[in-house]
């Protein structure tokens, strides 16, 4: 895979030198399984808003979810190459040829697009998590996923700026802008809750990686202070039954690897 930003040469550089001397962390299978976890969230995610290029309502729309998806593919990259570590596969491996099963992204990045406010509303959920989650992993005593949050941090934080501003314009705009983003909120809160349920494999890993639940406050602090300049509701709704941590996923990312990996799978080894 390629990013297509400039500094992914210097950051593959200390990636590798990190993964070089992570020692016995960098083996390990559970180390490698919670990568996937999140790497998996930023390449789906990254996918489905490359779909907006040249669709966006503006042009300038077309460039900032362009150049979200791109962070989000270095991310992807970054935390792929580190989960190949273990068995000896490559970033494109694990993008690629993997099935369904395999993933373990988290349900809500695998919604359709929709309509603009529907991207936007999973976008703000999405980038304010991963806002929290960044923050909190640049503590990890492996220091690999330590030296991927601090980068990832500074563009997600970008991120969920964006969504913000989208989330008050919608919401202040139209009559119809305004009951598309609510509408939106209300179709993928069920899927926010998967984002913050503890898993056993988050306990085996201890301070390697960082407990979902205790992202929870962060979270909903700021979402009820941009709901309450947006003049919206919390959506009251029952949590999904969402397994995607655990290879169970919905309808929707079958088509998204379609799309995703027809070409290498097509023409495997294949170089330009």
């Amino acid at each position: 895979m390629n990013d297509g930003h400039g500094d992914v040469s210097v950051d593959e550089l200390r990636l590798s030198e990190e993964l070089a001397g992570a020692g016995t962390v960098a083996s390990s299978a559970e180390i490698a399984e919670y990568a996937l976890w999140l790497g998996d969230d930023a390449l789906i995610l990254a996918q489905q808003l490359g779909e907006w290029i040249s669709r966006a309502p503006e042009l300038e729309e077309d460039v900032a979810l362009g150049n979200i998806a791109l962070d989000l593919l270095g991310h992807a990259r970054s935390l792929l190459r580190f989960a190949g570590t273990f068995d000896g596969r490559s970033e494109d491996d694990l993008a690629y040829f993997r099935d369904e099963p395999e993933f373990r992204s988290a349900w809500i990045v695998e919604q359709p697009n929709g309509d603009f406010a529907q991207t936007i509303a999973r976008q703000f959920v999405v980038s304010t998590y991963m806002f929290e989650l960044y923050s909190a992993l640049r503590a990890s005593t492996d220091e690999t996923l330590a030296a991927i949050a601090e980068k990832a941090l500074k563009e997600v934080d970008y991120h969920r700026d964006h969504s913000v501003q989208w989330v008050l314009r919608l919401a202040g705009g139209t009559d119809e802008s305004r009951r598309r983003i609510i509408r939106a909120f209300a179709d993928l809160w069920p899927y926010t809750d998967e984002l913050f349920r503890d898993e056993p494999l988050l306990e085996r890993l201890g301070d390697a990686a960082v407990r979902p639940s205790t992202l929870r406050p962060g979270f909903d602090a700021v979402v009820d202070t941009v709901f309450a300049e947006a003049e919206l509701s919390v959506p009251v709704v029952a949590a999904s039954s969402a397994g995607g941590r655990h290879g169970a996923h919905a309808t929707p990312l079958g088509h998204v690897l379609a799309e995703m990996q027809v070409l290498a799978r097509r023409h495997p080894g294949a170089s330009w």
